[in-house]
């Protein structure tokens, strides 16, 4: 495997709250991009590859990022984040504005809450997507299992804790 670099495992003993990941910069997103993952997710809407239907019909800033797209990003940050020993486990967040081709968008998150567990511990994040100019599009939270340094990954397959951390929150 030479050349190939193994990113390095973050421990939840490592990770304390208020830890920022570094950001996943996408882009500039181009009309190819977008076309091919359009492709990819056979999502044939025109706002993601017909710029004068998107603009003169459906009178939008330009063609769209997808959304099934931006999800993407956020998984890949929060597997990242994970790495190899751990698991990405949940993610929520929200569509709050259209992101357009030509944009560059940066994945961020910010360690909210830890969860110490027997086998491991949750990590809580608050996270989002920015795009360029600072404007947030997409924010959100998700959790990640993160190994205990010296006692191995986490379980393979990953069996969620009893009881939903997220459940147990009003509101």
């Amino acid at each position: 495997m030479d050349g190939i670099r193994k990113p390095a495992q973050v421990y939840f003993d490592d990770v304390a709250e208020g830890f920022e990941l570094p950001p996943l910069r996408k882009g500039p997103l181009t009309t190819v991009h977008l076309m091919r993952w359009s492709a990819a997710m056979e999502n044939w809407h025109k706002i993601h590859y017909d710029h004068p239907f998107a603009v003169g019909h459906d009178k939008l800033p330009g063609l769209l990022v997808n959304g099934s797209f931006k999800q993407q990003f956020i998984l890949q940050h929060l597997k990242d984040f994970a790495g190899l020993a751990g698991w990405a486990w949940k993610a929520r967040f929200q569509f709050r504005a259209m992101d357009v081709a030509g944009t560059t968008l940066d994945v961020w998150a910010r360690v909210k809450r830890r969860m110490p567990m027997d086998d491991y511990g949750l990590v809580e994040l608050d996270l989002g997507i920015r795009n360029q100019d600072g404007r947030e599009s997409t924010p959100g939270e998700g959790l990640v299992a993160l190994p205990y340094r010296g006692r191995g990954a986490v379980p393979y397959p990953f069996v969620p804790p009893a009881g939903d951390p997220w459940a147990r929150r009003a509101g």
